[in-house]
């Protein structure tokens, strides 16, 4: 008995012991958490101004307006919540700066960034990115117009006063366009700002609102380890030469990937029969009015445009309301897109009331409003932009009976803004565009897309403003550059040969004012060679500011598909280089003959009138050759059952 009670004594006293320690533990556990969540929440708060605390639900990746008491808060890229596990991937938090109101953001897709994944540290909503005003010059444009219209009460007024800076090119700023509310004059933008998940979806949304006021410095970041660069700082991981688009033109020509009319019309049979005329032609021996050497082929060319002159009719849609729709920017970096709708909608010759006569449709939008209205500045979402088209283009499909007929391959559009590609991306994939950004790698169809040049207009009364340049014998300067450091491209060309040959005019920005441009110009003027390499993207206003002032470009953009390519033979009038030839330029350029530089610099002058705007538009013009090359490229890639 003893030995039993010995046995238990210890027994019981371990027991003992066992259970005050698990008590111990668990009452030391509830005091920390009793502690710890009252001063957590708050502090949660202090790092997450403008999350609520109460997260229901199984949450995936669309995430509705954040709102916060007077400044906007932005959550980019991911937040998924499961209901077992609150994970917080690529989060970064930053003050926009507007001053409140709500801000959508679709994380599903938050234009390039998700797609590669991107974590970025934004401070004080500055941000060094891929989306920043193309060049700086866009800042000073016509259209400096900072802010998204709002209020719709006053709509009428903003449109006529923006119509009004359009129209005449005047700069404004940008407190004549404060207050001006477009949510209502586009339900695009509140669809997109309130997103409305499918029935069938597995994805929910949540409002995420806060009582606390965002401070100027409050910004949290939860990224992954290190910063991967944009698109726009790395070369291009693929490269097409010019022979290889050569090749790929030639190829397209000879077998069209368009589709079929699902119901064939007496346009399509019109239209499908000019191609045999256009190559069954006469042969032009002598042409008094085009200078050959700068076509592929001259007889081609003028064969397709005198059947563009006599039986061509544009049908311009009149769904849509300005300022995205039918009001032209006729100054500055994105000119181009505003000329041709300005002067497509205003022709008597081509334009047609009847949709049923047209061959072709024009959709009379302008990359550069869209992205001025709709926009939400520092967000780096597009998706909006994206899906307002995307529901302008299901408008015209179910009221009219064309889109649908052959999927948009019939239709066209003219864009200059360097999102453009973007935004018409898979909805308007079959249609014709002329894109000033004509990167084969982000999807610009050789044979099928126009090559649209960007034109840079510094006067909308008189676009032809300082056209010219001394002739071949007073241009004493080898190459020249100036410009700002966009892009990867351009530090690399000034760390060649900045401060590095006296022949070479390798310069950096130059400082604002009426006197620098005009020293710009000036050199422009006086130089032999006139280098023109890419920024963010591919194109630039340099290619045909050096037409225009009658400088021999250097193109040094891989993937750039030069203007008007299916018809212009590039060779014939510039210099076209690769990316990794920049530390070779000044032995390339003096290895070419003085001989050949003239024939090139006659060139120059004489392709010089097809890169002008007119008021009234002239023969042969920038106009008519975007009408052409849509024409051309659609005659080729007409298909027939």
């Amino acid at each position: 008995m003893e030995l039993l009670n010995g046995f238990k004594n210890p027994f019981r006293s371990e027991y003992k012991r066992w259970v005050f320690l698990v008590g111990l533990v668990a009452i030391s556990h509830l005091l920390f958490q009793s502690f710890l969540l009252p001063y957590g929440n708050a502090l949660r708060s202090l790092l997450l101004p403008g999350i609520d605390d109460s997260i229901e639900g199984n949450y995936g990746n669309v995430v509705s307006p954040v709102r916060s008491g007077s400044k906007s808060v932005v959550v980019r890229n991911t937040l998924t919540i499961n209901g077992s596990d609150f994970s917080t991937r690529d989060v970064i938090l930053f003050n926009d700066g507007s001053g409140g109101g709500d801000v959508g953001i679709s994380s599903r897709k938050i234009g390039d960034w998700v797609e590669k994944g991107v974590s970025k540290v934004i401070f004080d909503g500055n941000v060094d990115d891929d989306y920043a005003f193309k060049n700086g010059e866009d800042l000073n444009e016509n259209a400096v117009l900072e802010e998204v219209i709002r209020d719709q009460d006053n709509y009428v007024n903003a449109s006529s006063r923006i119509e009004q800076v359009a129209q005449h090119g005047r700069e404004v700023s940008t407190g004549e366009l404060r207050d001006v509310n477009t949510t209502s004059q586009y339900p695009a933008l509140s669809s997109i700002a309130n997103p409305t998940p499918n029935a069938g979806s597995s994805f929910r949304s949540t409002s995420l609102q806060s009582d606390h006021t965002v401070s100027k410095s409050n910004f949290l970041m939860v990224v992954k380890p290190g910063k991967k660069k944009m698109r726009c700082e790395m070369p291009p991981k693929t490269v097409t030469t010019i022979d290889e688009m050569n090749r790929i033109l030639l190829r397209h020509r000879r077998s069209s990937r368009a589709m079929r009319p699902r119901r064939s019309s007496i346009r399509d049979q019109e239209i499908f029969a000019v191609k045999s005329r256009i190559e069954n032609g006469p042969v032009i021996t002598s042409e008094q009015d085009l200078y050959a050497p700068v076509f592929r082929n001259v007889s081609l060319f003028k064969r397709s445009y005198e059947l563009m002159e006599r039986m061509l009719k544009v049908y311009v849609y009149k769904d849509g309301k300005k300022p995205i729709f039918h009001l032209p920017i006729l100054k500055g970096l994105y000119a181009s897109e505003g000329w041709f709708m300005k002067l497509m909608q205003g022709n008597k010759h081509f334009v047609v009331k009847d949709p049923r006569r047209a061959h072709l449709f024009y959709m009379p939008f302008s990359s550069r409003m869209l992205e001025y209205t709709l926009y939400v500045r520092n967000s780096h979402n597009r998706t909006n932009l994206r899906q307002f088209l995307k529901d302008y283009t299901e408008t015209i499909s179910a009221k009219y009976p064309y889109f649908n007929r052959t999927d948009g391959a019939d239709h066209f559009l003219v864009a200059c803004h360097d999102w453009a590609p973007y935004e018409t991306r898979h909805h308007m994939e079959h249609c014709i565009k002329a894109l000033c950004n004509a990167d084969v790698t982000a999807g610009f169809k050789i044979g099928r897309d126009v090559s649209l040049p960007e034109t840079y207009v510094r006067s909308a009364r008189n676009p032809l403003r300082d056209l010219g340049g001394k002739p071949a014998s007073q241009r004493h300067i080898l190459a020249f550059y100036a410009g700002s450091m966009h892009g990867y491209l351009r530090p690399i060309l000034l760390k060649h040969w900045k401060d590095k040959d006296t022949d070479m005019k390798i310069l950096g920005p130059m400082p604002p004012g009426v006197a620098s441009k005009m020293n710009y110009i000036q050199h422009m003027k006086s130089t032999k060679y006139c280098i023109c390499p890419k920024g963010y993207e591919v194109n630039s206003p340099r290619v045909v500011e050096s037409i225009f002032y009658e400088c021999v470009p250097v193109i040094i953009s891989d993937n750039f598909v030069p203007p008007f390519f299916e018809v212009l033979d590039w060779g014939a009038f510039s210099i076209i280089l690769a990316e990794k030839d920049i530390p070779n330029l000044k032995d390339i350029l003096t290895s070419i003959p003085q001989e050949r530089y003239l024939a090139l610099q006659l060139g120059v002058r004489k392709v010089q009138r097809h890169f002008l705007w007119h008021a009234k538009p002239e023969r042969y013009d920038l106009f008519h050759m975007t009408l052409h090359s849509i024409w051309y490229n659609r005659v080729y890639q007409i298909k027939l059952r």
